[in-house]
């Protein structure tokens, strides 16, 4: 069967005038459906308020007080940090790999753990995705590729020569353009994105369906320029763009980064334009096949290419909190405890209001019985001319500590209805200090929720961005890279050569990062199974065999993590490497440890004729080592020589080993045979 020439992915395909008239249907349809969204991203929008404790119109009461309870915010804040940390292990082992033979690709696996820290998903990504979920009801992220480059200044040394002798080499300023290519992750608020059908399960099925995902986009003016250099825009439509921006966003359009720019106190008075970014499947040719499409509004296409990765597969990557049947988005968590939290609002500033009369004592008098009521003014040392029996002082009732019990009420059933039990919050009040079995019953009850809700992240949207950084490696990245392997570090990786499919079928990937969490939690029930199996006869398990060194390494590696576990309990090198690659690893700053097999001599010769190029001190390092090997295997073969002429170290062949004596003890002390005699219970010692 003849292979299909693989297509221009540059090519533009909106100048044909089949595609453009199914481009115009597309846009219709996606005006409508964010038209039909709206009053969910007003909603969002209020979630929103609740997170940036910020008063709006929903509130009932009108008073002087304008305070707001932080109860949501915090209970939200809690739940970042625990689905955070259950996330991201102390190992820093993060992707799992799910193959069909015991080979596993660890400079992959390394290699992609390099990118989920380069991308730094656990300080931006994943915090903001916990907040946007719980207020959103919807995780989504946006996986692309970032190429960027630097220009990097750094000292070489250059070698000299002069008439035809070697000399010292010289320090010279060398300034290389470095490239920086690495997955880019973006996280999309929920009135962004809008899915068609909006009963999809999710966006490979909306897309299959003959649906489309859209992308509410901002461009300035300089993204606008950077987007027609680079092709993805038609140079005459983006120039027309560029004319009519505008500094008012569409009408019924929701803007979330403003709005939250605005909580954080920046106000954002830059100019953009409001546009499209739609994936859907198209006729070209005579395939469907997926594409990108841009549009700057009616009757306004942009661009349209074909998807420019090769997995065909949309960047975007979006689950709902809570999964509804036959809808596509979820329920944000906040809605059901919004009213609660303007209720706790409420209270509270009606209880502010009257804080300040329960602060300043009513005085009761009889003026009939009082006529200088007008001279009785408080000050120090006053003296009232009054009968004290007609004049009482009373106090205004603290009506401000019951709303706060009332609030508190409110509180906790917040925390109830979100998730968070007081193991979550680090300085939760409470009215008495919980017992052992309460601790332990709400730790469980943590885990139990924790992991529930952490699925859904690991399952629907780390599992498929850890996937798509394989897929974007194998297509972007042309050059070898060196990556960090924990345990055996300091090989250089190369790129491997892994076809599109066997990423599909010999190698699949997976987020580790929970599982891993869960392995630790559980390390105790682990070591009572593994007493219990260790003790099993060999005869009962036929064609089985033990291994423990996979168990043992993941808890040293859960206990101590993985920079400290790599030298406590580490694999032993069973062959020699070639020095020439050593020095190919030491030149880069990687430290190399000798082996027993190496020849010393042979390895010191090859590492001196590359100790100029030393920068790091590695190769300077890994010789001496290579002497004190090398000297204590002579110090060895002279104990050896000694001991096989008679000179002590061991016994002779064939002769029987003697009892040892008792060491000795200190002056005046008891011989052990004489132990009974003193009093001892121990028996004698056996002759």
């Amino acid at each position: 069967m003849a292979k299909k020439r693989p297509p221009d992915r540059n090519a533009e395909l909106s100048t044909k005038s089949a595609i453009r008239d199914k481009l115009l249907d597309i846009y219709k349809d996606v005006e409508k459906g964010y038209g039909e969204q709206r009053d969910r991203s007003d909603k969002i929008m209020d979630y929103w308020d609740l997170y940036n404790c910020k008063l709006n119109d929903n509130q009932f009461y009108e008073g002087n007080s304008k305070i707001y309870v932080p109860f949501v915010a915090d209970a939200v804040d809690a739940r970042k940090t625990r689905f955070t940390n259950q996330i991201f292990p102390q190992t820093g082992r993060y992707v799992e790999v799910i193959t069909g033979d015991e080979t596993l690709p660890q400079a992959t696996m390394a290699l992609l753990e390099g990118y989920v820290r380069r991308a730094r998903i656990q300080t931006d990504v994943m915090p903001a995705l916990c907040v946007n979920g719980d207020c959103e009801g919807q995780y989504t992220i946006y996986v692309g590729w970032k190429k960027s480059s630097r220009m990097v200044t750094m000292r070489d040394q250059v070698p000299l020569e002069k008439a035809g002798e070697a000399m010292e080499p010289v320090d010279d300023i060398v300034t290389r353009d470095e490239a920086d290519d690495r997955p880019d992750v973006e996280v999309i608020h929920d009135a962004d994105v809008l899915v068609l059908p909006v009963t999809a399960t999710n966006v490979d099925d909306a897309i299959e369906k003959g649906g489309s995902v859209t992308l509410l986009r901002r461009w300035t003016k300089a993204m606008i320029k950077q987007m027609i250099e680079d092709g993805d825009f038609v140079e005459s439509e983006g120039e027309a763009l560029l004319e009519e921006m505008s500094k008012q966003a569409a009408d019924g359009i929701q803007n979330p980064p403003k709005e939250l720019a605005d909580a954080a106190g920046i106000k954002d008075k830059g100019s953009f334009a409001l546009g499209y970014e739609t994936w859907s499947r198209l006729k070209v040719g005579d395939d469907w096949r997926l594409c990108r499409i841009y549009y700057g509004g009616e009757k306004r296409i942009l661009g349209c290419k074909l998807c420019p990765y090769w997995c065909e597969l949309a960047p975007l990557i979006s689950v709902p909190v809570r999964k509804q049947a036959a809808v596509f988005k979820g329920i944000p968590p906040a809605d059901r405890v919004h009213d609660l939290q303007i209720f706790a609002n409420d209270t509270i500033m009606e209880g502010a209001d009257t804080a300040h009369f329960s602060a300043m004592p009513i005085v009761m008098t009889d003026p009939e019985k009082n006529p200088r009521v007008g001279t009785m003014v408080l000050g120090l040392a006053a003296v009232w001319e009054t009968n004290p029996q007609d004049t009482q002082f009373v106090e205004f009732p603290a009506l401000w500590k019951d709303a706060w019990d009332r609030a508190s009420s409110v509180r906790d059933q917040i925390f109830q209805t979100l998730g968070v039990n007081p193991s979550m919050i680090p300085s939760m009040p409470g009215d008495k200090k919980p017992n052992q079995a309460q601790v332990a019953q709400q730790q469980q009850v943590d885990i139990l929720t924790t992991s529930d809700a952490v699925t859904v992240l690991s399952e629907g949207i780390l599992t498929p961005m850890i996937q798509r950084f394989a897929f974007y490696d194998h297509q972007f990245r042309d050059a070898a890279t060196t990556v960090m392997i924990y345990g055996e570090m300091g090989e250089e990786a190369m790129m491997e050569e892994v076809e599109p499919l066997q990423l599909n079928r010999r190698w699949e990937f997976k987020w580790w990062g929970v599982e891993a969490a869960r392995n630790a939690a559980a390390q105790q029930q682990q070591m009572s199974v593994l007493n219990v199996i260790k003790e099993i006869p060999p005869n009962l398990y036929e064609g089985y065999e033990l291994r423990m060194a996979p168990v043992i390494t993941g808890m040293v590696e859960s206990a101590f993590g993985a920079r400290l576990a790599r030298q406590i309990f580490r694999k032993k090198r069973v062959i020699s490497l070639d020095p020439e690659l050593e020095n190919m690893m030491m030149l880069h700053g990687h430290r190399v440890q000798v082996h027993e097999a190496d020849d010393d001599q042979q390895h010191i010769q090859v590492h001196m004729s590359a100790a100029e190029q030393d920068h790091h001190g590695t190769i300077r390092e890994h010789v001496a080592m290579h002497v004190q090997q090398m000297q204590h295997k002579e110090m060895m073969q002279q104990q050896a020589a000694m001991g096989g002429q008679g000179g002590g170290g061991g016994p002779q062949p064939g002769a029987a080993v003697g009892n040892k004596h008792a060491p000795k003890g200190p002056a005046g002390s008891i011989h052990p045979d004489q132990m009974p005699a003193a009093g001892a219970t121990t028996m004698p010692r056996k002759m």
